[in-house]
């Protein structure tokens, strides 16, 4: 959680400073802020708490298989949300790629009842997110850098209160490598990178639609899920899981 902090904390600084240098525009702050960004700070927050919690309780291949389900979550509300069509062809490639995650969770030898809950809430977040950033793109004086410095600004103080109640803060306070350079490199080159991902998110929701950006972002994944059967050590090999792990 305290990485997420720090990811918009260097979103807010890197905009900050690119719109005082008229490097980016977006419109300056009022109440009307708060009325435009909703419901994307609380979908983002609960987004990054149950995506959490979820890879700590499920394997890496099994975490990504089931993320799977955004694919249709986000077609579903795509159309019925931003009144959107798609075609057949489509629509029957995402049953297909929903057909292999269920193939897969249904010999999960491995199952854990509140992982699988996690994960699942986790998908309604993300493509909640993903057609809600394509829907407030379109407000006027907004723009996609006001909707990602917004959107770090409004959660910033409450997910750092968040994680003061939870023990996240304290563990990080006492974590011995704050002065170790290189630990502090990589710490920074995170917490920019998270900013990166994040805009190249809201660019590709800008440019196409949020379908394309959730399915996009599902190809690393497969990589993920083939190199988690290898590290990690909790993935527990069947022929149906690996089947459905390869459908999709």
């Amino acid at each position: 959680m305290f990485l997420g902090i720090g990811q918009m904390v260097a979103t807010i600084i890197i905009l900050y400073i690119a719109k005082i240098s008229r490097k980016v525009q977006f419109q300056d702050f009022d109440q009307s802020i708060f009325s435009k960004v909703f419901p994307l700070p609380l979908l983002y927050v609960a987004n990054h708490i149950t995506g959490l919690a979820s890879t700590k309780k499920l394997s890496l291949p099994m975490f990504t298989v089931l993320r799977k389900f955004t694919i249709l979550l986000t077609l579903i509300m795509e159309s019925r949300i931003l009144r959107k069509t798609f075609p057949p062809q489509l629509v029957c490639s995402v049953l297909a790629i929903v057909f292999g995650a269920l193939v897969a969770a249904s010999s999960d030898l491995a199952f854990d009842a509140e992982g699988y809950t996690f994960i699942l809430l986790n998908d309604v977040f993300t493509a909640a997110s993903g057609v809600y950033t394509k829907k407030k793109l379109g407000v006027p004086g907004l723009g996609k850098y006001g909707l990602l410095f917004y959107n770090a600004f409004i959660i910033v103080v409450p997910t750092t209160i968040t994680s003061a109640c939870t023990g996240d803060l304290q563990e990080v306070t006492a974590f011995k490598d704050w002065l170790s350079f290189g630990f502090l490199c990589y710490f920074l080159l995170s917490c920019v990178m998270g900013f990166v991902l994040m805009y190249s998110i809201v660019l590709c929701s800008h440019y196409n639609s949020a379908l394309t950006t959730t399915v996009v972002g599902a190809i690393k994944n497969v990589a993920v899920a083939y190199i988690g059967m290898f590290i990690g050590g909790d993935y527990l090999f069947s022929w149906p899981n690996f089947i459905g792990l390869n459908i999709w």
